[in-house]
Parts: C-alpha cells; structure tokens; sequence
C-alpha cells in the first residue's frame, strides 16, 4: 500500500503584493501565495508562447484560433527589440510587427495574452532581441546605468503606446507584463524596468520575471516563473541525456531549473532565489518541444511533454505556461540575420530561419500529437482547475532518493483536505520506468477518512502518467469518492450533469459511487457497505453510465484512452458539446472548420445538432452516445517533379566556435558547392486556402531552401522529414519552383542526435541527396449548425 496524508492547507497569504486590479474593476485579477484569481474565482492560466512577429500576419487568426482550441486561454509573446528598432531611432510596429492587431485579435476571441517586453528577451534571437547599435553606445546593458535607461525609454514609451487601452483592467486582454528575461543578478534594475514601463503608460494586473537559476528578484515586485524541459539544446554534444532534465520528471516542491540559460550565465547567482512561501507556482516555459541547434539535436515526443506537464501540475503548478506552444520562423527582412549564432557570440549555432521547436503547432502551424496529449490536460483545467487551484501537494510517505532512482513509483496528491487528485508519473524521456504491480494507494484526509484506491491491486505500465479523482462533485448532491480513470471534462447532456473520464490503457476503470447509488449502463455493480463500485469493461463511446441520486441522475461517459486524445468541448449554437474527431477542428463563431491532411475524416457530437452542413458530409450514423458525420474530402495531391541539378557535394570544413567551442554549422558560402535539386510544384497545389507542405525526405547533414535565389526555409537533420510550409510562397513557388540544396556531415564534426535515429546521421557523412519529396495539402473545410438545428 502507497500512503500519502492530506491535511488541510494553511491560509494563503494575501494583500503583500503590489498588483492586481484596482477595486471594481470587471472580472478583476488578483494574486496571492496559492493562486491567480479572476472573477472572484481561482484561475489556473494556460498559456502558450506564439511569437507574433515570426508568423505571417494574415494567418495569426486562424493560428490564435488553433491555440484556443488546444486549449490556451492565455498567448504569450516577446517583443524584440532588434526587430522594432533595427536602426536607432527609427522604431516599426507595422504588417508583421503590429503588436496592436495581435493583441486586438487575442482579445476577439476571449485569449489573455502575456506581453513579454525585455528589452533583453532572448528566444534564440540575435543579441537575445538586443539592436547590434546598442553595443556602440557605451552603455552598460541589463543595469540601471543611465545611459542605458535613456535607451529603453523612448522603447518602451512605444509599446505602451501600442498597447493603450488593451490591459485587461481597461476591458482588453493583457493580463500580465514580463519585465527582462533570465536577469539573475540585478534585482534593483528589475525594479526600475517595473518603474518606467509603468511611468512610460504600460498598465496589468501582473507583473511578472523569470526566476530560474536561484534569481534575486526584487522581493515582492514581480511574480516569479519558472520553468523546465525535457531536453537541452544548450547541452555538449555527449550521448547522454542532459542530466538535470530528470527533475522534471518527479513530483518535488523544487521549482528552480538552474540549467536553463546556465550557458549564458558568467556566475552563479548568490542567493537561493525567490521565497516559495509568498508566491504561487507559476511557470512560463514548460517545454512545449525543444529546438535544434547544430551541436545537440534532440527528438522530442509527445510522452516527454505531456509527462512533464503533469509533473508540474502534481507539484503544485498553478499556472502552466508552454514555451514554445507554437513555433515560428526567424524574421529575414532585416539588414543582418536575426537568429543566435556563434558569430554573435552564442555558444550554439541555430538555423538561419527555422524556429520550429517541435512545438504543438509546429512553424508552419502543422498539429502535432503533443497538441491531442496536451489538450486532455488542458481539459481537465478549465473544467475543475478552480477546485485543484485551492489544493496544495501532499507527497507519499515513500519518495524516490534521487534523480537515478528508477524503481520508487513517482505519485503525489494535490488536495484541500476534503478531496483531491492523485497524480502518477510512470514515464520519462530517454531510460523507460518500470511497470509497478499491485499497486493500491491510500490518502488519508484531514477529516481522517482513509480513502484507499482503487479497490484492488492494479499494474501501472510503463510509460503511463495521469491524475485521477478523489471526492469529485459529479453534481445533484453525488460524489464520486474516486476512481481509477483520468477525469476530462464536465457539462450538461439535455440537463443532466454529465463527467467525462478517460481510461489509462492497461489500467481497468473502476468508479467508487455511494452506497445504494443506482446505476444503468454497460457495466458491472459490485456492493460493499460504504460505496457502490461499478467496473467499466469497455471504455468507449457507448460507455455512458447514468447514476441515479436523491436529487435525480447524472452522467459519467468512459472514454478508452485514445478517445480521449480526440475529444474536445466545444460550443455551438448555444450548447456545450463533445467533439470527437481524430483532426483538429476549430470553433469560429457558431461555425465550425476541419484541418486535415486525410483524404476522408470524420466528427462525432454528444448532444448531436439535428443537423449538420458542409460540403463533402455524408448521412450521420450512431457511435455509441455519439452522432457521427463521415466526411470525404477532395481528390488526390497535386505531385510534384524532381530533378538532380548537381549530385555531387562537397564535404565543408568542420568549424567550431562560441564560447564553448562547439560544433558550428556550415556557411552561406558551403551550400555553394552542396547537392541541388529543383522541385517543380503545380499551381493547382494551391487551390485551397490551407497550408500546403512540401514534405522532404533527404540523406545529409543540413538542407536549405530556396525561391527564386532567395532563402525561405532550412533544416539541421534530426530524424523526421523536414516540411516547409509554401503557402506564404504560393506564387513564387509555383512559377519558379523550390531549390534544395543538402551538405554532408563533416567528418569531425561532433554532432548529437537522439539514439533511435543515428544510423541516418552516420549515413551523412557518406552522401548528400534528397531522397523523396511529396506534397502534404492541409484541408480546410467548413461546417454548420443551421440555426435552429439544436438538439438541446
């Protein structure tokens, strides 16, 4: 038996931080040590990075609308200096720089956003987001020596200008400001940058600083965030997994990361960083992938993240902010290259262009599995995140000993005292963890119940990470006193409270009801004096139990665990709804939009609308509570032709370079003498609105590519195929085609990549070729609920 206790929390403390709305404010935002508040209620944001100027601006919509229905309801961006104010003095904020319209679109439909303003941001950018201008100025950056602040004035001063009117306290959406980035050491000026954005006529309820690496923030000024990632682009290029990665994969009330940016700091930090005790857990950069530096290419699935996610959530997170949660591209309509490179003395070589970081949504906004795992977890926040909000940690009596420890079964409790959510982690990246057998576990809460679950000895699969719930209010004065399945979600089906839970696969589901509960459906009751327990054989769609109470019945859906990745809360036409489809599809208003890349798909509604229109829809038929709609999509691709231009390609010199020394990637002038190949693309490719991605399959070290002479897209090879998204090149692509160019590994090269793909790096320093290409059309296609066709 696992044993964990759960007392009841102390108090928050409250009223010592200098933020907030002011009094009467609409949906007023308030922070204390446990949580975020809005509306007078706990709020747990989840919030993805998406950084504005590394995305054409025509698409932000439809990508803001992706986040959304990942579940974001918070966008974070940096804004960088270098790309505002390339020249001094002559400050941009138009086309693909418009702040103002970003945020003006966040706001439209209902997403906060996080203005992260530096001056010094970093995101891999030139300088960390510093105008190369600065340094010829004499003044002392990131401190408050004058000259340096008479600088950021005029910059800051233009942001805010940008954003007046948008903060949320004046009814728009910005919800917090991020002061610096990764300043460790400077406490004071982290204040005064606090002083003048305010003094320049930036407005938020927070106010907000990273906090990784034992930073001295100033003591009650600035909210502090944390962070963690699977893997570490920063590392050497050894075997090995970067070491100190493996905490994130344990439930512990240790918040610091001291690896990230620990190759950019010249000194460790003097104290131990902020007092955990006056702040809540927040965090801003829980990886939402890992980019790929020439040096250290990492391979990042979705397990590895979502895994970390809960991690983060088990030890008490009460903000989960993803870095990236959708990736982009380095901006080149600048005089000078805008990505961190070696020549601007940055330990690691990045690509030219691509900033894609294995994100949810990937740079050319393609959706990941990561973007399906994540959105279950995202699920379960808005649903019961108010409950979890108000719940501390309550780690086991038994704890793993360290970061090696493989064998100790990784669990934790978040609770009130009252009820709670059991946490497992039975996964991490790189060295798989053991199946555990018979395995119970017993919470004792405050009242001194002893709740023990599940009711028999169940096997935890290696690789499986969930939560599930203890005292969950499934409404109409009916508790659920636990169960062994991963709660989802909760509304109304025709008036009837409805919970959602998922199954974990290998796990059976058993739901611990009250006595004497009466229960319909497909699955076997069992009675005992203190709870009525009903095993679920076949989690499914049809597995739609109604539980009958003294105040009238209520719903609990099982779904298998693969379900759950396609189910989602949508609401149209006046009703909250479930949506299962294996594709994403976005809410606009009370339509509805399929991107796809299949040639047929399907959605599924519980409560299904009388009706349903668009083209390519075939009749609705049953799938268990569900009403299912096949859909067919439009004919095959448009192919495109290749042809070899030169096959041969020279070896170019291994370089090294940074402060560390590190493998350097190959320059502008070694793709001179690289193998070419010319990819002819139809114009038909582009009769649709969606993306169409030119999926590469090629043997070699690095690729670029290019239209019409001019760079658009590159790639360091890590193992997937590389796409490039065409629809921002339509016209060129279709009239002069796409040249690929590939360059062989050096052979002194030190280079990682992950262990499952070496034998394709080694292949590289033999041969440069493209080996396959094909072209990907993501379907857009649109749906309607007519008016009036409301089941409800």
């Amino acid at each position: 038996m696992l044993l964990s206790n759960a007392p009841v929390p102390s108090p928050p403390l409250a009223g010592h931080l200098p933020m907030g709305s002011p009094a009467g404010a609409p949906r007023a935002v308030s922070v204390d040590s446990r949580c975020v508040h809005r509306d007078g209620k706990p709020w747990i944001p989840v919030t993805g990075e998406f950084h504005f100027s590394r995305y054409p601006a025509d698409r932000w919509r439809e990508e803001l609308l992706k986040m959304r229905a990942g579940g974001m309801d918070t966008v974070a961006t940096y804004l960088f200096w270098n790309q505002h104010e390339e020249h001094r003095g002559v400050l941009r904020f138009d086309d693909g720089l418009d702040v103002r319209r970003f945020v003006e679109l966040c706001g439209e439909l209902g997403l906060a956003v996080v203005a992260r303003i530096g001056p010094w941001a970093h995101g891999e950018c030139r300088n960390g987001g510093f105008p190369d201008w600065l340094a010829e100025t004499g003044c002392v950056p990131r401190t408050d020596d004058p000259a340096y602040l008479e600088l950021v004035r005029p910059y800051y001063a233009r942001i805010a200008r940008e954003l007046r009117g948008l903060s949320h306290d004046e009814g728009g959406p910005v919800v917090a400001v991020q002061i610096e980035n990764e300043l460790y050491d400077q406490p004071a000026h982290l204040a005064t940058l606090r002083r003048t954005a305010e003094e320049a006529g930036l407005r938020a309820p927070l106010w907000t600083a990273t906090a990784w690496g034992a930073a001295d923030l100033p003591a009650d000024v600035l909210l502090p965030l944390y962070g963690g990632y699977p893997e570490a682009f920063w590392e050497d290029a050894h075997d090995g997994w970067a070491r100190h990665m493996r905490r994130h994969y344990f439930f512990t009330s240790i918040r610091d990361d001291h690896a990230i940016g620990a190759d950019l700091r010249s000194h460790s930090a003097a104290g131990t960083g902020p007092d955990d005790r006056r702040y809540p857990y927040a965090t801003c950069e829980l990886g939402g992938g890992m980019a790929i530096a020439y040096h250290r290419r990492p391979l990042v699935p979705a397990a590895d993240i979502t895994s970390l996610a809960l991690a983060k959530l088990g030890s008490g997170s009460v903000w989960q902010g993803y870095y990236m949660y959708h990736g982009g591209s380095q901006r080149l309509d600048h005089e000078l290259p805008n990505q961190e490179t070696h020549d601007t003395g940055y330990p690691n070589d990045l690509p030219v262009v691509s900033y894609d970081f294995q994100a949810p949504l990937g740079e050319y906004g393609q959706v990941r599995p990561s973007f399906f795992a994540l959105r279950t977890h995202h699920l379960f926040l808005r649903a019961y995140g108010a409950e979890l909000a108000r719940m501390t940690p309550a780690p086991p009596e038994t704890e793993p000993d360290g970061l090696d420890d493989r064998s100790t079964l990784r669990w934790t409790v978040r609770s009130d005292g009252e009820r709670g959510f059991l946490f497992v982690n039975n996964h991490q990246p790189h060295e798989s963890l053991p199946r555990h057998d018979e395995v119970r576990f017993q919470v004792r809460l405050a009242d001194g119940r002893a709740v023990t679950l599940p009711d028999r000895p169940v096997s935890i699969p290696s690789g499986a990470h969930f939560v599930w719930p203890i005292g969950l209010d499934l409404g109409r004065g009916i508790t659920l006193g636990w169960a062994s399945a991963q709660p989802v979600t909760r509304l109304r089906v025709d008036g009837v409270p409805t919970a959602v839970l998922a199954a974990t696969a290998g796990v059976p589901v058993t739901l611990a009801l009250p006595a004497g509960a009466r229960v319909e459906g497909p699955a076997e009751v069992r009675t005992d004096p203190d709870a009525t327990l009903v095993s679920v054989p076949e989690p499914g769609t049809d597995a739609l139990l109604t539980v009958h109470g003294p105040d009238g019945p209520v719903r609990v859906l099982v779904l298998a665990e693969r379900q759950a990745l396609a189910v989602d809360k949508v609401h149209v036409r006046g009703a909250d709804r479930l949506l299962l489809s294996d594709d994403l599809v976005l809410t606009d208003g009370d339509g509805l939009r399929v991107h796809t890349t299949a040639s047929a798909t399907s959605v599924a509604f519980l409560p299904a609308p009388d009706a349903l229109t668009g083209a390519g829809l075939d009749a609705p038929v049953a799938d268990g509570a569900f009403t299912r709609w096949p859909l067919t999509l439009p004919g095959g691709a448009a192919e495109p032709t290749v042809t070899c231009v030169r096959a041969e390609a020279t070896v170019p010199p291994a370089r090294t370079g940074g402060s560390h020394g590190r493998a350097s990637a190959p320059r502008d002038e070694d793709f001179e003498t690289a193998a070419v190949y010319r990819v002819t693309v139809p114009a038909e490719a582009f009769a649709g609105d969606g993306e169409v991605l030119l999926r590469v399959a090629y043997t070699g070290d690095v690729a670029r590519a290019y239209i019409d002479g001019r760079l658009v897209a590159d790639h360091f090879w890590y193992g997937p195929d590389w796409e490039i998204g065409l629809r921002r090149f339509a016209g060129q692509a279709a009239g002069h085609g796409v040249e690929i160019r590939v360059l062989p590994l050096p052979g002194a090269s030190e280079v990682y990549v992950d262990a499952s793909v070496r034998d394709g790096l080694s292949a590289a320093r033999e041969r440069a070729r493209v080996d396959h290409v094909s072209l990907v059309p993501v379907h857009w296609t649109a749906l309607r609920v007519p008016d009036g066709a409301d089941h409800d």
